[in-house]
């Protein structure tokens, strides 16, 4: 075999040299590395179904309950009251009917309503709401002193001592009612409201007076 140059021998290696300089290396087969677990939303609650109501059921829900009225006790148009005097130890017993004014001696008793007891109520005793004033008669030569209030509110004839009536020569307390129940007051209408009156035609202007009619004077002769 022929020998080869040393010119040709440095050509061939400096040509082995690049092309083992240009080729890239190998890619080392790197062991993969297991990801991380993919995490599921997770599932919706089953859906339940509720059966409808009916449409009596859902009124009788919305529609709120009437309330029911108390019973009243019953109303009487007078009541009996028992008056004292202190100084003479003289009592009176009499009745004062609804809205009338009844004097005794320098008292006036005016009784604005009158219950009567209801025992299916649970309450007993009468029980009266009055007003009382000191009017005391005008005496000749002396100054009559002024009316001045009393007492304003509820006497009960089962418990006289409830509110009693405080007066350094008088004493009153109720024992009842008396007379037919009263009507039940009657509630306030909207009054009706008046007529309109027709509207006035305005009158027609006075016809002018017709003008005088002259004949012609003849002429003179």
């Amino acid at each position: 075999m022929r020998a080869l140059a040393p010119a040709t021998l440095l050509t061939v290696a400096a040509l082995a040299t690049a092309s083992f300089a240009q080729a890239p290396p190998a890619p080392s087969a790197l062991p993969e590395l297991p990801g991380p677990a993919s995490s599921a939303p997770p599932a919706p609650p089953p859906t339940v179904l509720l059966p409808q109501a009916s449409s009596s059921e859902a009124a009788s829900d919305t529609a709120p309950a009437k309330p029911v009225a108390p019973p009243k006790r019953p109303r009487r148009t007078a009541a009996i009251i028992q008056a004292l005097d202190k100084t003479t130890a003289e009592t009176m017993r009499f009745e004062a009917p609804v809205g009338q004014a009844i004097r005794y001696k320098d008292l006036v008793f005016v009784v604005h309503a009158c219950e009567d007891s209801a025992p299916e109520l649970g309450q007993r005793g009468a029980a009266a709401h009055l007003e009382i004033q000191s009017s005391p008669r005008p005496i000749p030569g002396r100054v009559t002193p002024p009316t001045r209030q009393l007492f304003r509110g509820w006497m009960f004839a089962a418990s006289p001592g409830l509110h009693p009536l405080e007066h350094p020569v008088y004493d009153a307390w109720l024992l009842g009612c008396r007379g037919t129940a009263a009507p039940a007051p009657e509630e306030a209408r909207p009054a009706t409201p008046p007529l309109a009156a027709p509207p006035k035609v305005p009158a027609p202007p006075p016809a002018a007076p017709p003008a005088p009619t002259t004949s012609p004077l003849p002429p003179p002769r």
